[in-house]
């Protein structure tokens, strides 16, 4: 529901008044840093964490063959574990990207036993770069090859809440 405001002021005021206003009308909410992200694939949800609470959540969409833990390359899975969002990139093929330090030390001794390849380069991100006006249709399915993503409106939150370093753990 909209808000009316009533100012009284002198006709001179009334232009830097409603010019004031604008501009409070388009400034970006705060977004607070998060300490942890969240994801429960099962639910394709992404949670950001301040202190034990859940700030905010995010509807994802992950690998397109997303049931279990990445194995290696080429396998369209989400890895699942603890891992650090370790490096920002605004000019990657996606809107924006945060790189997930996918594979750990555990995952390339396990992908050294099966002699394969584990895999890497695995993002939170946003929508394919010029088809953000599909995330509507996009986000209702796994279709990355192993990433976590969501709308561009939601990457800049993200972007905003987290530092590098952050932990983040997926789970199943």
């Amino acid at each position: 529901m909209p808000v009316q405001l009533t100012v009284n002021v002198s006709s001179s005021s009334r232009r830097s008044v409603s010019i004031l206003l604008s501009l409070l009308a388009i400034t970006p909410f705060s977004v607070n840093t998060a300490d942890l992200v969240l994801v429960r694939k099962s639910q394709a949800r992404l949670y950001l964490i301040e202190e034990g609470r859940v700030q905010t959540s995010y509807r994802i969409a992950l690998g397109r063959n997303s049931t279990g833990h990445k194995q290696q390359a080429g396998d369209k899975r989400t890895p699942e574990g603890r891992y650090v969002l370790d490096y920002k990139k605004s000019d990657s093929a996606f809107y924006k990207s945060i790189h997930i330090s996918y594979p750990n030390q555990q995952d390339r001794l396990r992908a050294a036993a099966r002699g394969v390849d584990p895999g890497g380069l695995i993002m939170i991100h946003g929508q394919k770069n010029g088809f953000g006006w599909l995330a509507e249709i996009t986000q209702r399915r796994n279709w990355t090859d192993g990433c976590i993503a969501v709308t561009n409106a939601q990457m800049d939150e993200i972007w905003e809440a987290v530092t590098i370093g952050t932990p983040i753990e997926i789970i199943p």
